[in-house]
Formats: structure tokens, sequence, C-alpha cells
């Protein structure tokens, strides 16, 4: 018990979630590629999201000039992988940021927000881009089913 009190502990100080490259696919001849990124969720044991997201290639960033960003394109999907326990997660409607990927040198990054549906016992993850200068309509959602309570 005193194990897992030090590791919630430990896991409530470190922030968003480190993400492991599981995937990487061309999408074009210039090199273009989508990848795939798995992380567990750091504060929900027995639950790991995948998401996916677009990297532009040196030869596209030449080419079409705004060298430092690449898209807001994005997808995530969250599964169960082994039985779920929920730590001390944020239950506000504004969710907790659970992992981050910077997208731009400055101004954008890659974001999966989880927030807990308390009403349909359900968590809910969404990836969306975060911009200083603008928000991004472009995000997509994955939701997990808890357990009966």
């Amino acid at each position: 018990m005193r194990h897992m009190v030090l590791a919630l502990a430990l896991v409530a100080v470190c922030g968003p979630a480190p993400a492991e490259e599981v995937g990487r696919v061309g999408v074009d001849w210039v090199g273009n590629d989508i990848i795939i990124d798995a992380f567990p969720d750091p504060k929900v044991q027995g639950v790991t999201c995948h998401v996916a997201y677009f990297e532009r290639s040196v030869i596209d960033r030449l080419s079409q000039g705004n060298w430092f960003e690449d898209p807001s394109y994005s997808a995530v999907d969250c599964t169960k992988t082994g039985p779920i326990t929920l730590g001390a997660i944020d239950r506000g409607e504004d969710g907790e940021q659970v992992f981050s990927e910077r997208q731009s040198l400055v101004l954008k990054s890659l974001r999966v927000t989880r927030i807990y549906d308390e009403a349909n016992n359900a968590l809910i993850y969404l990836a969306h881009a975060s911009e200083v200068t603008q928000g991004s309509g472009k995000m997509a959602i994955s939701v997990i089913p808890l357990p009966a309570p």
C-alpha cells in the first residue's frame, strides 16, 4: 500500500505522460509522416492511449515556407489495458492534460485532455491543438466506460 501511495504521488508531480513512438507511416514522396505514439494515462491505471499526428518533412517545410509548424491534424483512441483504477484525477469540467507534443517552435502543441464524465461513468480523452494565436477546431475524442461503482 505504501508503494502505491508513493507511486501515485510521483505520478501527480510528473505532469503529462511521456509517450513512446510505436508507429511511423510515410504518406508521400517528400517524406511527410504520420506518427503514432502510445502513452499510459498517468493517473488512471489500466488505460493506454494512442495518438496519431502529422509531422512535416524538411522538403515540405522548405517548399511550403512556415518552417516551424506542423498541421493540427490528430486522432486519439484509448483502451482498457488492465483493471482500471482512478487516481487523484481532476474531476472538473475542463479536465486535465495528460499528453502534450510540440507542433511548432513556440505557438502550438498537440494535447490530450482527460475529462471525467461522472453522470455517464466514463472517461473522455480529447485530442486538440492548443494555439496561442487562435484555437483549432480540429479534434478527436475517445471514451472509456468505467466499471459500475
